[in-house]
């Protein structure tokens, strides 16, 4: 099981530097469990505690959020089998897990549709956790579940037609405003494992400007000591947000 105490934070980080919001694609479950022989399904169940030894290295770094990407818009075309794990195994997650991130102090969050194929049971599970934790302020764990970003976008844009607002008011302050969760800051450093080189309808607002670090590492097998080094290379990186060197 993970350690949920504070881990001595490497030399080689500057911890006034240490990045406010990451973001993870957690990719490679299935196959990690195909390299082994085993049912895809049984990778997914091996991620969570990769989420959960994650989340305790970014509290021990002290970033104020961790958006992660647990299920897409996308990922309904997969088996109904493997679809039926996954909305079980999220909402056990929730009912195994919450409690135990209350206590460390984390805000439970999430960001998706919440629309008719999500299971009721999954939904209550959901409403709970957010309840449960709202008034965490040490970190906030952001789960991007039945979550797309252009589908964020679609839906921001139809707040705006909604609220009447006059096409001369429309500009980046207006949609941002209606995005999922706008009073979230966007995500400094995205992280991708698995060795894919895609963002896959992630965040495609938020990510505007966010450093991007890709690792080989199957999601199965990350842990803490991966996101440090993430965080090590995210502070190598110089950020100019379109403008030059001083």
């Amino acid at each position: 099981m993970p350690d949920p105490r504070p881990t001595p934070v490497p030399t080689s980080i500057d911890v006034s530097g240490v990045p406010r919001h990451v973001a993870i694609v957690m990719d490679g479950n299935g196959r990690w469990a195909q390299r082994q022989g085993l049912p895809r399904t049984v990778g997914h169940g091996a991620g969570e505690e990769s989420l959960l030894d994650t989340t305790y290295g970014a509290l021990s770094l002290g970033v104020k959020v961790l958006t992660v990407y647990a299920f897409s818009t996308e990922n309904w075309r997969r088996p109904v089998d493997e679809v039926r794990y996954l909305m079980n195994f999220n909402s056990g997650l929730l009912q195994r897990r919450s409690h135990e991130l209350h206590d460390q102090g984390v805000r439970i969050t999430f960001s998706g549709r919440r629309d008719w194929r999500v299971p009721k049971k999954v939904l209550h599970n959901m409403e709970a956790s957010s309840e449960l934790t709202r008034k965490n302020k040490v970190m906030t764990l952001n789960i991007a579940f039945n979550y797309g970003g252009r589908a964020e976008i679609v839906d921001a844009v139809a707040r705006l037609v909604a609220d009447k607002v006059p096409a001369s008011k429309v500009d980046e302050k207006a949609i941002r405003s209606r995005l999922y969760h706008p009073e979230l800051s966007d995500p400094d450093l995205v992280i991708r494992t698995s060795g894919e080189f895609r963002i896959s309808n992630f965040l495609l607002w938020e990510m505007a400007y966010s450093e991007l670090v890709f690792t080989e590492v199957l999601w199965p097998d990350f842990r803490r000591e991966h996101l440090f080094e993430a965080v090590e290379e995210f502070q190598q990186r110089e950020r100019r947000y379109g403008g030059l060197d001083k």
